[in-house]
Parts: C-alpha cells; sequence; structure tokens
C-alpha cells in the first residue's frame, strides 16, 4: 500500500533498509524551480508532533552542503527545503534529503495538498482518553477500599484486579509515549516522552514486585492516573494543530480542476489546470471560475472578485480587463488569454501567504517546546542522583528505587501540563456563551498579548447588507417602477431596491441585463435604464461616500437611488471599549476610499487603507509587526485569509466566507461587533490565570522534588502529590467563570445568524 495520499499514484523504490522512498526522478519532477540554482521540494514527516521533532529535522537537513535552507510546518507535518542543483560540479540526488529525514527516525514521502491523517490520530487519542480513564477510576475504586484498611488476602486480591486492569491499558493508552520515546533512544537522543514512559513503567513494575510479595501499598492508581492526565493534553494539543490545515484546503477548491482550451482553428479540449500554458485561450462560461491569471479577448460579463477585494458587489469586466484565478463568472461567456501558470497565479499567492504565516507561526510554539528540551534530561539525572545517593547512604536497593520512582512521578510535567489548557478550555466555554467560538487554544494567548485591532470594512464593520437610504426621497411610482426592473437582477443593489419598495408592477417590454452595466426595458413608454450613471445616463458623475444606482428613461435621470451599508450592532461602543482597553483601531478595506472615509467617520475610527489588495492586507499587518506592534485582524472575506493567517491573531464572523471562518482563530455567532472587545477581556484574564498557573506548577516542584529527594514520598505519594498540583491548577483556572468584564453585553443578540456560503465575502 502507498504512503502517499488517495488519488497520487506514486512508484516508490525500496531502500536498503527495506522502506519505501520516493525516487530521485520523483522527487525532481515534483520540485519547483526557484531560480539562481536552486530548487523547492515539499515533503510529507507524519511523524513530527513538537518543538524537538522541528529543531532535529531542521538541524538534519541544514547539515548537508545541498540544503541552503528547511523549514518545518508543525500544523501540516510537512518539511519545506530549499536545494542547490549541483553541489561542487555535481548534479545534486534529492534522495538523500529524504534519507537525512528517514536516518532520525521520521518517515517521510512526497508532500500531496489535501491529505488527511489527523483525524484518525485523533480518534486513536480519544479512545486512549477514555480508556485510561475509565481504568483510573475503577483502580481508585479498589484503591479506596485498601486505604480504608483491608488487610491479607483482601488486599492482594485488590491489588492483583489493579494490576489486571492497568498493564492493558498502560499497553493500550500508553502507546503513543511508548512508540515515541523508543523512537528517540533508537536514534540517540531524547525527548519528553521518555521519563513519561520510565515512570509509568517503574512505577507499574514496583507495584507489580509489591504485589508478588504481598506488600501493603502498590501504586497502579497514581500509575494510570498519570496516563490519563498526560494523554488529555495530548489530545487537546492535537486537536489545536489539527485545525490549520482547513482553510488552505477549502481555498484549494475554489480553483477549478480544468478549463476549456481553445485553440487557433476554433477547436475545443477541456485541459486539467495544471497543463494550461501562459498565452492559450480559454473560454468560460457563466457560472464557472476563472482557472488562472488572464486578460479579457471577447465578452463582458460581472465577477465576483470578493477574492480580490472582499466586496460582495459584482464588479463588471469588458474587453482588455485583467482577472484573477479563483474570481466567479457571473453573468455572461468570457474568452480569456491565459498570463500565468496555475501555480503562480493569485489564488496560488494567497494560500502562500497563509502557508508562510502559518508556518512563521509556529515559532511563538518553539520558544517553549526547546526550553522543554532541558526538561527530560534533568529528570533523569535527578532521579539517578537520588538512587545513586540513598544506595551510597544505606545501601538498601528497594528503599533507593523506590525514591527514584517517586522523583520521576512527583516530577512528571501534569500540572505544567494543564496549566495553559484548562485555563483556555475554560475560558472557550466562557467565550461560547457570548457567541465566540475558540478554534485554536494558543490563540487566547495571542489575543492577550495584542496592542492593535485592524478591522476589515464590508461585512465586518458592517453587515455586508447595502440599504436604500434615500427611499423617502423618491416617488413612490418611480421607486415602484425601479422595482419591477431591479425583480431581473440577482445583484445586490438591485435586490435593496427591490426590498425597499411596497409593490414591484411587472414592467412589459423587452427586458434584458448587461453584464456589467445594469438592466435595460423597451417599454412603450420609451427606453428605461437601471445601473450606473454612465449605463443610464452616459455621465460617470463624481464619486461619493455612497453607491449609487440611476434610473433613467430615455436617458434622462428619473431617479438616483443611493445605498449605504449598515453598521454592526454596537459597533460604535466596541470601537469606544476597544478604546478603553488601551487599543489603537483601524480599517483595511479593499473599497473605494470615500466610501471607507465616510464609514470610518461613522464608526469613529480616525485611521483606515482603502483599496487594499490581498497582498496590501498581509503587508499592512505586517509593516505593524515590524513596528513592534501585534495585531489583532478581523476579517471575513476569502480576500481576508491571507491577512487573517499573516495577524498575530484573527477573528472573523459567523457569516463571514468559509475559507475566512476556517482561516480565523475566533468565530463570533452574533451580530454585535462587542464580541470582539469582550474576548479581547477575557483572554487577558485567562493570561493572567495561566501566568499564576505556571507560578504555582513551578512551586509545587519546587516544594514536592526535594521531599521526594529525601525519601519521605512514596509512589503514591507522589502520584497524590502530583494529582493534588493538577486539582489547584485546575481549581485556579476555575475562578474564570465567575469573572465579569465591563464590556458591552451580548446577551441581547442572541437571534441566529445564516452563514454566507464560500462563494460570497467582503
Amino acid at each position: 500500500m502507498s504512503c502517499c495520499a488517495p488519488g497520487t499514484e506514486m512508484a516508490l523504490e525500496v531502500d536498503r533498509a527495506g522502506q519505501g522512498l520516493p525516487t530521485t526522478e520523483e522527487l525532481w519532477l515534483m520540485s519547483r524551480s526557484l531560480g539562481g540554482g536552486l530548487r523547492q521540494t515539499d515533503l510529507s514527516v507524519p511523524g513530527v508532533h513538537c518543538g524537538a521533532c522541528i529543531t532535529t529535522l531542521e538541524g538534519a537537513l541544514k547539515t548537508r552542503p545541498e540544503v541552503d535552507r528547511a523549514r518545518v510546518n508543525l500544523s501540516s507535518r510537512r518539511v519545506s527545503i530549499i536545494w542547490k542543483e549541483e553541489v561542487n560540479g555535481a548534479r545534486t540526488d534529492p534522495r538523500e534529503l529524504a534519507r537525512a529525514i528517514r536516518s532520525r527516525g521520521y518517515e517521510t514521502h512526497l508532500f500531496a495538498p489535501g491529505e488527511e491523517d489527523g483525524d484518525q490520530t485523533l480518534k486513536k487519542l480519544v479512545r486512549a482518553v477514555a480508556v485510561s480513564g475509565f481504568a483510573s477510576a475503577n483502580i481508585m475504586l479498589l484503591s479506596v477500599s485498601v486505604w480504608s484498611g483491608a488487610e491479607a488476602a483482601t488486599r492482594d486480591l485488590f491489588h492483583w484486579i489493579s494490576a489486571l486492569i492497568a498493564a492493558p491499558t498502560l499497553i493500550y493508552a500508553g502507546r503513543f509515549f511508548y512508540a515515541s520515546a523508543w523512537n528517540a533512544l533508537k536514534h540517540g537522543r531524547t525527548n519528553m516522552d521518555v521519563p513519561i514512559a520510565l515512570a509509568i513503567t517503574l512505577s507499574y513494575s514496583i507495584s507489580l514486585y509489591e504485589t508478588i510479595t504481598h506488600g501493603t501499598h502498590a501504586w497502579f492508581d497514581g500509575t494510570v492516573m498519570l496516563l490519563f492526565f498526560l494523554l488529555i493534553g495530548r489530545t487537546l494539543d492535537h486537536m489545536m494543530r489539527g485545525r490549520a490545515r482547513s482553510a488552505i484546503s477549502s481555498l484549494a477548491r475554489l480553483s477549478p480542476r480544468g478549463a476549456m482550451v481553445v485553440d487557433a482553428d476554433g477547436g475545443r479540449e477541456y485541459r486539467p489546470v495544471d497543463e494550461i500554458k501562459p498565452g492559450e485561450k480559454l473560454a468560460i462560461a457563466a457560472g464557472e471560475r476563472i482557472p488562472v491569471d488572464g486578460r479579457i479577448l471577447m465578452g463582458t460579463s460581472d465577477l465576483d472578485r470578493s477574492i480580490v477585494n472582499g466586496e460582495s458587489a459584482p464588479a463588471p469586466v469588458k474587453v482588455g480587463d485583467a482577472v484573477e484565478a479563483g474570481t466567479l463568472n457571473l453573468t455572461g461567456p468570457l474568452t480569456i488569454e491565459a498570463m500565468a501558470a496555475a501555480r503562480d497565479s493569485l489564488l496560488a499567492e494567497i494560500m502562500g501567504l497563509m502557508e508562510a504565516a502559518e508556518g512563521g507561526r509556529a515559532r511563538y510554539r518553539r520558544i517553549a517546546d526547546r526550553a522543554a528540551q532541558y526538561y527530560s534530561p534533568a529528570v533523569h539525572l535527578l532521579a539517578l542522583v537520588s538512587f545513586i545517593g540513598w544506595m551510597f547512604v544505606n545501601g538498601d536497593f528497594h528503599h533507593a528505587m523506590l525514591v527514584a520512582v517517586a522523583v520521576l512521578i512527583i516530577t512528571c510535567p501534569c500540572a505544567l501540563g494543564l496549566a495553559v489548557p484548562v485555563v483556555q478550555v475554560i475560558a472557550a466555554g466562557r467565550l461560547f456563551q457570548n457567541g465566540v467560538m475558540v478554534k485554536d487554544g494558543s490563540a487566547m494567548e495571542r489575543l492577550a498579548e495584542i496592542d492593535t485591532v485592524l478591522l476589515d470594512k464590508t461585512g465586518t464593520l458592517t453587515v455586508g447588507e447595502p440599504r436604500l437610504v434615500n427611499g423617502g426621497d423618491i416617488q413612490p411610482s418611480i421607486l415602484a417602477t425601479a422595482a419591477g426592473l431591479a425583480v431581473h437582477s440577482r445583484h445586490p443593489l438591485a435586490m435593496a431596491i427591490h426590498d425597499a419598495a411596497a409593490i414591484a408592477p411587472v414592467v412589459n417590454g423587452d427586458i434584458r441585463e448587461i453584464p456589467g452595466a445594469g438592466i435595460e426595458a423597451q417599454t412603450q413608454a420609451g427606453l428605461y435604464r437601471l445601473g450606473s450613471r454612465a449605463f443610464a445616463c452616459g455621465d460617470a458623475g463624481e464619486a461619493t461616500g455612497q453607491s449609487e444606482v440611476i434610473l433613467s428613461l430615455d436617458g434622462r435621470e428619473l431617479a438616483c437611488f443611493r445605498f449605504e451599508d449598515r453598521l454592526r450592532p454596537f459597533a460604535r461602543e466596541s470601537i469606544e471599549e476597544l478604546g478603553r482597553l488601551g487599543l489603537s483601531t483601524g480599517i483595511l478595506s479593499g473599497d473605494r476610499a470615500p466610501v471607507v472615509s465616510a464609514l470610518a467617520k461613522r464608526a469613529g475610527i480616525e485611521r483606515f487603507k482603502a483599496e487594499l489588495t490581498p497582498r496590501g492586507k498581509v503587508d499592512e499587518c505586517a509593516a505593524a509587526a515590524e513596528g513592534g506592534h501585534r495585531v489583532l485582524m478581523v476579517g471575513d472575506g476569502i480576500n481576508d485569509a491571507p491577512a487573517l493567517r499573516a495577524a498575530h491573531v484573527s477573528m472573523a464572523p459567523a457569516t463571514a466566507a468559509d475559507v475566512g471562518r476556517q482561516a480565523a482563530d475566533f468565530v463570533f455567532l452574533h451580530q454585535g461587533l462587542n464580541a470582539v472587545p469582550m474576548a479581547i477581556d477575557t483572554s487577558r484574564r485567562a493570561g493572567r490565570l495561566i501566568r499564576q498557573n505556571f507560578a504555582l506548577a513551578i512551586g509545587y516542584n519546587v516544594i514536592a522534588v526535594p521531599i521526594a529527594i529525601l525519601g519521605y514520598a512514596t509512589p503514591l505519594i507522589a502520584a497524590v502529590a502530583m494529582s493534588t498540583s493538577s486539582v489547584i491548577v485546575v481549581a485556579n483556572a476555575l475562578r474564570l467563570r465567575a469573572a465579569t468584564g465591563n464590556v458591552t453585553e451580548v446577551a441581547e443578540q442572541k437571534a441566529p445568524v445564516t452563514l454566507r456560503p464560500v462563494g460570497s465575502a467582503s
């Protein structure tokens, strides 16, 4: 069976160890030229799960002379390697890169976009948590009887039952730690799973020895309890990382599988998008997505360009206009000339921006992971010194071993491991009660650190639904006529006119919608036109802070309909609350400057940037970061997805495009914008509790470890102390439930919202 993703058929060459690696030819074929004698290869490494793995892999690759640089993406479990085509005049064999990874004990194969294996691993972890929790509860019930004074045969019976429950639990639920520890030791390194595997193994072994020799105490309960708590932490961590790929996968689905290529003789051939070359002509029917960046040769239409500018209003295009990959052709057939290959298109660029931002984000986790590298050898050394010291003091092997095991158990990082996740879970519950979903637990830590909030305009600061603002100034008969014409279009502004009118009479005549212009109706009264000013009257007019639609009869203006997008509920109050929290606020929008300026004044925001592309929004976030600021990006559109990824932390409304929701760290469910300051306030409180938990966990170790080393803590006491430290940490975290902030209440906003389909964004 191939280890590649489904749908990817690759011949695997078997190396001398009998394990499959991609062939040299495959690696050359699947690599991408970067110019200057450099190529890039992406390899999947499913076994990567912590910072130590990242350091090991990047270190192994950087020692190779052909490697220019390498970066491991923890979320996608992928390593991107940029390597030289030639070294000292010899052609590079990229298979040596795969061998370097394999030599460190990691399986590897060619990376296929969209491959998913996290769900199976998560299911295994959840089952392991359930098994260890069930076993821990049952062994604790038996232990209560032993602690209550059970003697002789009864005590031995309970110990044997506990041993029979604990043994398969350690094998099944503990296999994650055992496999990781053995793989590390086999390749001459260590990790955090080594002391855990040693602690649970030695604790069980000594407990079994005590049971066989009819000893008074056994510590099966402490062993399984330790395993249970550690598995909870591993599962939470896996769940948080597993969601990082979903946004990029959804964005990839916006690209069509192929397109109709028109040859010089007029013949047509459907061809996969990866085989489309620059200069070829493509026929794009209404309702199809543009496969590659191009230029219109024939036809006019309206495009949904929300992936580019974030605006829900369709944009008219004509011959000579540029079109971008991923945009949706709405109204008319087009013939375009491909200007770039699929891998160089705008859609590919947006995906690349998201990948780059995601890879950079992993650095925040690495600081803690690298610090944790010193924990494992320190624990081993401490236990060994304790064992040797007691052997030297009294020469009692049994007592010295008990002390060493107690040190291993009492120093297990359970409280430290729970210090962050338990607060995140409680904070996530509090946020959910107020209509905010947390998609990444680590995001709350980052949200507590921000000093700047940047908001998208349409669909984020506003509700994304234009409304007619001057309907009362227009004669009812004229408004009714416009509504009768507007009913023939699905344009958002036309729909707003139709919704504003009391009646929409049937307009008799030859009615047609002209892509990119408006609606035209030839009637007995004359030629009615409803659309842009240039289309209706032949006059471009002046740019204003509002969108407008003109109704004309034979070129004479009958009415000018003006629209504006409504601010979200509590938008102005939320901006004021952000100011009280010490945060600066700005707007990043792809809309026209006059419109953005007018909305900024209504919302009470002084700083704004208009007419930004997806790259422009990312650049603004990057510029803020270079200036020492930590940015919260709030956006809802496909075009916002790279900025949502690039920002320090991100948030999106539930009405956002699917890609925008998946790219964000938070999603707020209610209409009100006050979810933003409420989430910030909760995250700051959670951050304070996390720091307190770290202090409690470290303080526990400072007190408990010397007691264990001095021989005053048996493995049972060590397990109880370890569990007590965990309980204290959890109890401290529960204080967050009672915390109340000074932000605007969201209880008034319980009305559900309708999720917008993928194609619409702002």
